[in-house]
Protein backbone atom coordinates (compact mmCIF):
# COMPACT_ATOMS: atom_id res chain seq x y z
CA UNK A 1 0.00 0.00 0.00
CA UNK A 2 1.23 3.36 -1.26
CA UNK A 3 0.82 6.53 0.71
CA UNK A 4 -1.63 8.15 -1.90
CA UNK A 5 -3.66 5.12 -1.28
CA UNK A 6 -3.25 5.15 2.29
CA UNK A 7 -4.71 8.50 2.54
CA UNK A 8 -7.94 7.90 0.49
CA UNK A 9 -8.29 4.66 2.21
CA UNK A 10 -8.32 7.16 5.76
CA UNK A 11 -10.29 9.64 3.82
CA UNK A 12 -13.44 6.79 2.95
CA UNK A 13 -13.31 5.41 5.94
CA UNK A 14 -13.62 8.76 7.87
CA UNK A 15 -16.45 9.44 5.96
CA UNK A 16 -18.61 6.01 6.51
CA UNK A 17 -17.97 6.85 10.23
CA UNK A 18 -19.71 10.43 10.01
CA UNK A 19 -22.39 8.81 7.94
CA UNK A 20 -22.97 6.20 10.36
CA UNK A 21 -22.96 8.77 13.18
CA UNK A 22 -25.23 10.75 11.28
CA UNK A 23 -27.78 7.81 10.38
CA UNK A 24 -27.86 7.00 14.22
CA UNK A 25 -28.86 10.14 15.59
CA UNK A 26 -31.47 10.54 12.84
CA UNK A 27 -33.13 6.73 14.43
CA UNK A 28 -32.40 8.80 18.53
CA UNK A 29 -34.65 11.40 17.04
CA UNK A 30 -37.11 9.51 15.67
CA UNK A 31 -37.95 7.43 18.55
CA UNK A 32 -37.93 10.76 20.70
CA UNK A 33 -40.24 12.00 18.71
CA UNK A 34 -42.86 9.09 18.55
CA UNK A 35 -42.25 8.80 22.16
CA UNK A 36 -43.55 12.27 22.74
CA UNK A 37 -46.78 11.76 20.07
CA UNK A 38 -48.49 9.61 22.64
CA UNK A 39 -48.04 5.89 20.04
CA UNK A 40 -49.39 2.73 22.17
CA UNK A 41 -46.94 1.48 24.76
CA UNK A 42 -46.44 -1.98 23.00
CA UNK A 43 -45.82 -0.15 19.55
CA UNK A 44 -43.48 2.17 20.86
CA UNK A 45 -41.63 -0.50 22.75
CA UNK A 46 -41.32 -2.93 19.79
CA UNK A 47 -39.80 -0.02 17.83
CA UNK A 48 -37.37 0.48 20.86
CA UNK A 49 -36.59 -3.06 20.38
CA UNK A 50 -35.91 -2.71 16.81
CA UNK A 51 -34.07 0.69 17.21
CA UNK A 52 -31.88 -0.89 19.80
CA UNK A 53 -31.28 -3.54 17.57
CA UNK A 54 -30.41 -1.45 14.48
CA UNK A 55 -28.19 0.63 17.05
CA UNK A 56 -26.43 -2.44 18.02
CA UNK A 57 -25.77 -3.20 14.75
CA UNK A 58 -24.65 -0.28 13.17
CA UNK A 59 -22.73 0.56 16.76
CA UNK A 60 -20.47 -2.83 15.79
CA UNK A 61 -19.92 -1.91 12.27
CA UNK A 62 -19.02 1.70 13.65
CA UNK A 63 -16.16 -0.54 16.06
CA UNK A 64 -15.06 -2.36 12.92
CA UNK A 65 -14.51 0.48 10.44
CA UNK A 66 -12.60 2.56 13.65
CA UNK A 67 -10.72 -0.53 14.46
CA UNK A 68 -10.21 -0.68 9.68
CA UNK A 69 -9.25 3.30 10.36
CA UNK A 70 -6.30 2.80 13.04
CA UNK A 71 -5.02 -0.61 10.53
CA UNK A 72 -5.01 1.94 8.02
CA UNK A 73 -3.20 4.80 10.15
CA UNK A 74 -0.68 2.17 11.02
CA UNK A 75 0.09 0.94 7.44
CA UNK A 76 0.29 4.78 6.61
CA UNK A 77 2.98 5.72 9.46
CA UNK A 78 4.42 2.17 8.37
CA UNK A 79 4.86 3.27 5.15
CA UNK A 80 5.92 6.91 5.93
CA UNK A 81 8.86 5.26 8.15
CA UNK A 82 10.12 2.78 5.52
CA UNK A 83 9.74 5.79 2.90
CA UNK A 84 12.98 7.79 5.16
CA UNK A 85 14.65 5.50 6.18
CA UNK A 86 14.48 3.92 1.81
CA UNK A 87 15.81 7.83 1.20
CA UNK A 88 18.38 7.44 4.22
CA UNK A 89 19.90 4.53 2.25
CA UNK A 90 19.52 5.48 -0.66
CA UNK A 91 21.88 8.98 0.83
CA UNK A 92 24.03 6.34 2.09
CA UNK A 93 24.67 4.85 -1.35
CA UNK A 94 24.88 7.52 -2.98
CA UNK A 95 27.75 8.94 -0.69
CA UNK A 96 29.52 6.03 -0.43
CA UNK A 97 31.83 6.46 -3.49
CA UNK A 98 32.30 9.83 -1.90
CA UNK A 99 33.32 8.24 1.58
CA UNK A 100 35.38 5.86 0.05
CA UNK A 101 37.80 8.38 -1.51
CA UNK A 102 37.53 10.57 1.33
CA UNK A 103 39.16 7.37 3.45
CA UNK A 104 41.49 6.47 0.74
CA UNK A 105 42.99 9.96 0.27
CA UNK A 106 44.33 10.09 4.33
CA UNK A 107 44.95 6.10 4.12
CA UNK A 108 47.16 6.68 1.15
CA UNK A 109 49.82 9.64 2.58
CA UNK A 110 49.33 7.33 5.97
CA UNK A 111 50.56 4.27 4.22
CA UNK A 112 53.47 6.18 2.38
CA UNK A 113 54.37 7.72 5.60
CA UNK A 114 54.78 4.10 7.51
CA UNK A 115 57.12 2.97 4.21
CA UNK A 116 59.27 6.27 4.85
CA UNK A 117 58.94 5.80 8.89
CA UNK A 118 60.32 1.97 8.24
CA UNK A 119 63.53 3.02 6.08
CA UNK A 120 64.29 5.88 8.49
CA UNK A 121 64.36 3.30 11.54
CA UNK A 122 66.55 1.83 9.59
CA UNK A 123 69.46 4.38 8.96
CA UNK A 124 68.49 5.50 12.34
CA UNK A 125 69.26 1.58 13.69
CA UNK A 126 72.72 1.94 11.91
CA UNK A 127 73.33 5.15 13.59
CA UNK A 128 72.55 3.90 16.91
CA UNK A 129 74.65 0.67 16.03
CA UNK A 130 77.73 2.86 15.37
CA UNK A 131 77.28 5.21 18.53
CA UNK A 132 77.34 2.04 20.70
CA UNK A 133 80.04 0.58 18.55
CA UNK A 134 82.45 3.69 18.67
CA UNK A 135 81.61 3.93 22.67
CA UNK A 136 83.04 0.52 23.51
CA UNK A 137 85.71 1.44 21.37
CA UNK A 138 86.51 4.74 23.57
CA UNK A 139 86.37 2.96 26.69
CA UNK A 140 88.64 -0.25 25.13
CA UNK A 141 91.14 3.15 24.34
CA UNK A 142 90.72 3.39 21.46
CA UNK A 143 91.81 6.93 19.32
CA UNK A 144 89.05 9.61 19.87
CA UNK A 145 89.36 11.50 16.97
CA UNK A 146 88.81 8.79 14.62
CA UNK A 147 85.88 7.78 16.48
CA UNK A 148 84.30 11.10 15.90
CA UNK A 149 85.17 10.70 12.59
CA UNK A 150 83.37 7.81 11.69
CA UNK A 151 80.24 9.21 13.64
CA UNK A 152 80.29 12.13 11.66
CA UNK A 153 80.59 9.72 8.29
CA UNK A 154 77.55 8.24 9.96
CA UNK A 155 75.60 11.03 10.36
CA UNK A 156 76.41 12.23 7.18
CA UNK A 157 76.08 9.02 5.00
CA UNK A 158 72.13 8.63 6.53
CA UNK A 159 71.18 11.95 6.04
CA UNK A 160 70.67 12.94 9.90
CA UNK A 161 69.61 16.84 9.51
CA UNK A 162 66.64 15.46 7.16
CA UNK A 163 65.54 12.85 8.74
CA UNK A 164 65.33 14.91 11.97
CA UNK A 165 63.13 16.86 10.39
CA UNK A 166 61.09 14.57 7.83
CA UNK A 167 60.43 12.37 10.78
CA UNK A 168 58.39 14.22 13.23
CA UNK A 169 56.47 15.95 9.96
CA UNK A 170 55.56 12.05 8.86
CA UNK A 171 54.69 10.91 11.87
CA UNK A 172 52.47 14.03 12.60
CA UNK A 173 50.66 13.69 9.07
CA UNK A 174 50.03 10.23 9.80
CA UNK A 175 48.18 10.81 13.52
CA UNK A 176 46.28 13.57 11.44
CA UNK A 177 44.87 11.13 8.74
CA UNK A 178 43.80 8.29 11.21
CA UNK A 179 42.05 11.47 13.06
CA UNK A 180 40.40 12.34 9.55
CA UNK A 181 39.63 8.49 8.88
CA UNK A 182 38.26 8.36 12.56
CA UNK A 183 36.05 11.71 12.27
CA UNK A 184 34.62 10.24 8.81
CA UNK A 185 33.89 7.15 10.51
CA UNK A 186 31.96 7.88 13.13
CA UNK A 187 29.78 9.92 11.54
CA UNK A 188 28.91 7.49 8.82
CA UNK A 189 28.37 5.40 11.91
CA UNK A 190 26.29 8.33 13.64
CA UNK A 191 24.10 9.41 10.95
CA UNK A 192 22.94 6.16 9.26
CA UNK A 193 23.00 4.29 12.71
CA UNK A 194 18.50 4.45 13.85
CA UNK A 195 18.10 6.78 17.21
CA UNK A 196 15.23 6.02 19.25
CA UNK A 197 11.66 5.93 17.89
CA UNK A 198 10.78 8.40 20.61
CA UNK A 199 11.72 12.41 20.41
CA UNK A 200 14.89 12.54 22.63
CA UNK A 201 16.72 16.07 23.48
CA UNK A 202 20.10 16.59 20.85
CA UNK A 203 23.00 18.43 20.20
CA UNK A 204 22.03 20.26 16.68
CA UNK A 205 25.31 21.81 15.76
CA UNK A 206 26.62 18.33 16.60
CA UNK A 207 24.22 16.67 13.92
CA UNK A 208 24.86 19.71 11.62
CA UNK A 209 28.74 18.76 12.21
CA UNK A 210 28.42 15.59 11.20
CA UNK A 211 25.99 15.89 8.14
CA UNK A 212 29.07 18.28 6.76
CA UNK A 213 31.46 15.49 7.17
CA UNK A 214 29.38 12.94 5.60
CA UNK A 215 28.31 15.19 2.53
CA UNK A 216 32.18 16.36 2.20
CA UNK A 217 32.73 14.74 -1.58
CA UNK A 218 29.38 16.14 -2.11
CA UNK A 219 30.25 19.72 -1.89
CA UNK A 220 34.08 20.08 -1.50
CA UNK A 221 34.85 20.75 -5.36
CA UNK A 222 32.41 23.25 -5.86
CA UNK A 223 31.98 25.10 -2.41
CA UNK A 224 33.63 26.13 0.88
CA UNK A 225 31.25 25.27 3.83
CA UNK A 226 31.35 27.88 6.54
CA UNK A 227 29.31 27.46 10.18
CA UNK A 228 28.26 29.86 12.11
CA UNK A 229 27.16 27.61 14.97
CA UNK A 230 25.88 29.04 18.51
CA UNK A 231 27.89 27.86 20.85
CA UNK A 232 24.99 28.29 23.25
CA UNK A 233 22.38 26.26 21.35
CA UNK A 234 20.17 24.18 23.72
CA UNK A 235 19.67 20.71 23.47
CA UNK A 236 16.58 20.30 21.07
CA UNK A 237 13.85 17.11 21.66
CA UNK A 238 13.40 15.93 18.14
CA UNK A 239 14.20 12.68 16.25
CA UNK A 240 17.84 13.26 15.33
CA UNK A 241 18.37 10.19 12.65
CA UNK A 242 15.32 11.93 10.73
CA UNK A 243 16.56 15.85 11.08
CA UNK A 244 19.96 14.24 9.83
CA UNK A 245 18.59 13.70 6.82
CA UNK A 246 16.54 16.63 6.70
CA UNK A 247 20.23 19.11 7.17
CA UNK A 248 21.91 16.25 4.63
CA UNK A 249 19.06 16.78 1.78
CA UNK A 250 19.09 20.70 1.90
CA UNK A 251 22.89 20.21 1.87
CA UNK A 252 22.97 18.45 -0.79
CA UNK A 253 20.82 20.91 -2.73
CA UNK A 254 22.82 23.41 -2.04
CA UNK A 255 26.02 22.04 -3.54
CA UNK A 256 24.25 21.03 -7.03
CA UNK A 257 22.45 24.28 -7.05
CA UNK A 258 26.08 25.82 -7.09
CA UNK A 259 27.18 23.29 -9.56
CA UNK A 260 24.36 23.81 -11.60
CA UNK A 261 25.37 27.42 -11.43
CA UNK A 262 29.30 27.00 -12.63
CA UNK A 263 28.02 25.14 -15.31
CA UNK A 264 30.82 22.17 -14.86
CA UNK A 265 33.11 25.43 -15.17
CA UNK A 266 35.36 24.47 -12.25
CA UNK A 267 37.95 27.29 -13.34
CA UNK A 268 35.81 29.34 -11.54
CA UNK A 269 35.78 30.51 -8.18
CA UNK A 270 33.98 28.34 -5.75
CA UNK A 271 30.26 28.89 -4.47
CA UNK A 272 29.44 29.11 -0.78
CA UNK A 273 27.13 27.35 1.80
CA UNK A 274 27.14 29.11 4.96
CA UNK A 275 25.19 27.03 8.17
CA UNK A 276 24.13 28.70 11.06
CA UNK A 277 22.53 27.97 14.07
CA UNK A 278 20.73 30.79 16.69
CA UNK A 279 17.43 30.20 19.08
CA UNK A 280 15.28 32.56 21.28
CA UNK A 281 13.47 31.42 24.46
CA UNK A 282 11.37 28.70 22.87
CA UNK A 283 12.64 28.10 19.21
CA UNK A 284 15.73 27.10 17.32
CA UNK A 285 16.59 28.55 13.91
CA UNK A 286 18.77 26.72 11.48
CA UNK A 287 19.43 28.51 8.14
CA UNK A 288 21.33 26.98 5.59
CA UNK A 289 22.53 29.56 2.47
CA UNK A 290 23.75 28.97 -0.79
CA UNK A 291 25.31 31.06 -3.67
CA UNK A 292 23.62 28.86 -6.22
CA UNK A 293 21.42 30.34 -9.44
CA UNK A 294 18.16 30.54 -6.79
CA UNK A 295 15.07 29.03 -7.79
CA UNK A 296 12.92 30.44 -10.88
CA UNK A 297 9.27 32.18 -9.29
CA UNK A 298 7.60 29.83 -11.07
CA UNK A 299 8.44 26.53 -9.55
CA UNK A 300 8.82 28.14 -5.99
CA UNK A 301 5.09 26.92 -4.52
CA UNK A 302 5.75 23.59 -6.02
CA UNK A 303 9.62 23.41 -4.32
CA UNK A 304 8.21 20.87 -1.47
CA UNK A 305 5.87 18.74 -3.65
CA UNK A 306 6.34 15.15 -3.59
CA UNK A 307 8.62 14.16 -6.88
CA UNK A 308 8.84 17.21 -8.48
CA UNK A 309 12.54 17.78 -9.63
CA UNK A 310 14.44 20.16 -11.72
CA UNK A 311 17.46 17.97 -11.84
CA UNK A 312 18.49 15.48 -14.49
CA UNK A 313 17.48 12.03 -14.57
CA UNK A 314 19.31 10.06 -12.26
CA UNK A 315 20.04 13.17 -10.21
CA UNK A 316 17.34 13.27 -7.91
CA UNK A 317 13.81 11.42 -7.12
CA UNK A 318 11.97 14.76 -6.00
CA UNK A 319 11.66 13.67 -2.46
CA UNK A 320 14.26 14.72 -0.81
CA UNK A 321 12.76 18.16 -0.01
CA UNK A 322 9.28 16.84 0.61
CA UNK A 323 10.31 14.53 3.19
CA UNK A 324 12.30 17.07 4.69
CA UNK A 325 9.11 19.47 5.09
CA UNK A 326 7.13 16.73 6.50
CA UNK A 327 9.72 15.95 8.85
CA UNK A 328 9.89 19.25 9.94
CA UNK A 329 6.31 20.60 10.07
CA UNK A 330 4.36 17.57 11.06
CA UNK A 331 6.89 15.23 13.44
CA UNK A 332 8.53 18.35 15.05
CA UNK A 333 5.22 21.34 14.77
CA UNK A 334 7.68 23.38 12.92
CA UNK A 335 8.88 25.46 10.07
CA UNK A 336 10.50 25.02 6.69
CA UNK A 337 10.40 28.28 4.75
CA UNK A 338 13.08 29.42 1.85
CA UNK A 339 14.08 33.04 0.67
CA UNK A 340 15.46 32.86 -3.02
CA UNK A 341 17.07 35.40 -5.36
CA UNK A 342 17.78 34.49 -8.91
CA UNK A 343 21.82 34.20 -10.02
CA UNK A 344 22.36 35.09 -5.66
CA UNK A 345 20.99 32.46 -3.95
CA UNK A 346 18.68 30.62 -1.90
CA UNK A 347 18.34 30.47 2.16
CA UNK A 348 16.43 27.22 3.59
CA UNK A 349 14.87 28.63 7.48
CA UNK A 350 14.19 25.41 10.25
CA UNK A 351 12.61 26.69 13.04
CA UNK A 352 12.08 24.10 15.45
CA UNK A 353 10.34 24.15 18.97
CA UNK A 354 13.03 23.21 21.61
CA UNK A 355 10.98 21.12 23.75
CA UNK A 356 9.10 19.48 20.84
CA UNK A 357 5.64 19.30 19.90
CA UNK A 358 2.86 16.40 19.05
CA UNK A 359 3.42 15.81 15.40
Amino acid sequence: MNTQEDSLTVTELRARLKAQEKTINVLMDTAEQQSCSGVPSLQLLSQNLSLERIVQRKTEILRQQGEELQRALHDLQLTQTQLLQAKKLESVGQLAAGIAHEINTPAQFIGSNIDFLNESFQNVKRLVDTVDEQIRALTEGADVRKALQTLTDMFIEIDWDYLNSEIPTAIGQSQEGIQRITKIVQAMKEFSHPSSKEKEFNDLNKLIETTIIVTSNEWKYVAEVRTDLAPDLPMVCCLADELGQVFLNILVNAAHAIESKLSGDLQQEKGTITISSRHDQQHVEIRITDTGAGIPEEIRGRIFDPFFTTKGVGKGTGQGLAIAHDVVTQKHGGTLTLDTENDKGTVFIIRLPIRGANP
